[in-house]
């Protein structure tokens, strides 16, 4: 599942690729599958018990990229879609998504022709230029302004059960969100399930705040990703791989549902961490927790090295536990206290 969803295309705003691949992988597990008007996909599991709750549980699909601004001398300029380190992008493959998607790379200078000064700083995006091998006669008959581009990679296995590739942030955490599906197929729930692939999370979240306006959900998980840890990053701000899902807590985290993500790990023997979040969590549960009258919304992370890099990098038992826990809450929710 995790392949699957990261080999595919889907910036913000362009996610439809993505979104019918997800689509596809959904449908087993549940009754009923739409996209709103923003492109999200919406699965729908129901209880068939009258007046029954709504848990949703969304992922985002969009992941960063760029966008064609011109072209000059068959070279294309560019702009960002969503948060790009420009660091990044010097010497990168990139697919440029027209009708027929073009592969191309991020133009370097070969370090015997830089200068001194060109050794010690990072190319600002505006300087940047993609070479796609064709001439501006072509280029600007092939590739309209305003092409989406998405870094050309996919994903590969690690040592110790770790994963690598592009936007992993949020396929992973949607990948989560269809093993916990697959894991409540035969159970009896108390609730409505809505399963949400939303889109527009890397440039404003407008996707699951639409979507939860519609649907009106008494309660909602943001599954997102957080930083892993790594050698330069700083221990307080970071998160172990393989150290399990981790439960957010602060304003943007009601507490009872905080709570019973933790009780709900601790029954079922998942590990997990906690994230002190005090103000805007960064994920979906922003926008959602003030659809319409307001909806009581949670946050998981998964671990995440290198995130909006194309070399990011997870553990699969994180996944896992993620999809594991997540299902026991559904399970769980609608108990004495928590609805």
């Amino acid at each position: 599942m995790l392949k699957t969803m990261v080999g595919e295309k889907g910036p913000s705003g362009f996610e439809e690729p993505v979104a019918k691949t997800a689509q596809r992988l959904l449908e087993p597990y549940v009754d009923e599958t739409y996209f709103d008007r923003l492109g999200s996909l919406v699965g729908v599991r129901r209880c068939g018990k009258p007046n029954a709750r709504k848990v949703l549980l969304d992922a985002h699909l969009d992941e960063i990229g760029l966008m064609v601004t011109g072209i000059e001398e068959g070279f294309l300029r560019f702009t960002e879609i969503g948060g790009v380190d420009p660091r990044m992008l010097p010497d990168r493959e990139v697919t440029v998504l027209t009708e027929e998607p073009l592969f191309g790379v991020i133009a370097c200078l070969p370090p015997h022709v830089q200068t001194a000064k060109d050794h010690d700083k990072a190319m600002p995006m505006e300087e940047l230029y993609i070479d796609v091998g064709l001439s501006q006669e072509e280029a600007e008959r092939r590739i309209p302004i305003g092409t989406p581009i998405t870094y050309r990679c996919g994903c590969f296995f690690m040592g110790d059960g770790r994963v690598c590739g592009k936007s992993m942030d949020d396929r992973a955490c949607f990948t989560a969100l269809l093993h916990c599906a697959e894991l409540l197929k035969d159970e009896k729930l108390d609730v409505d399930l809505y399963i949400v692939g939303s889109s527009r999370e890397e440039v404003n979240g407008a996707g699951a705040a639409c979507a939860a306006f519609a649907i009106a959900p008494d309660a909602c998980v943001a599954v997102d990703v957080t930083h892993g840890d790594s050698p330069d990053a700083p221990k307080e701000k970071t998160f172990q791989l393989g150290g399990g899902p981790v439960v957010g807590l602060g304003p943007n985290c009601v507490k009872r549902l905080s709570t019973a993500l933790r009780e709900a790990a601790k029954a079922q023997d998942i590990p997990i961490q906690l994230e002190v979040m005090t103000g805007h969590t960064g994920t979906n549960a922003w926008g959602v927790q003030i659809a319409r009258e307001g909806v009581a919304t949670a946050v998981l992370s998964v671990p995440l090295r290198y995130m909006h890099t194309p070399v990011e990098v997870l553990e699969l038992d994180d996944v896992e536990n993620t999809a594991r826990l997540l299902a026991a809450f559904v399970k769980d929710y609608g108990k004495e206290g928590l609805a």
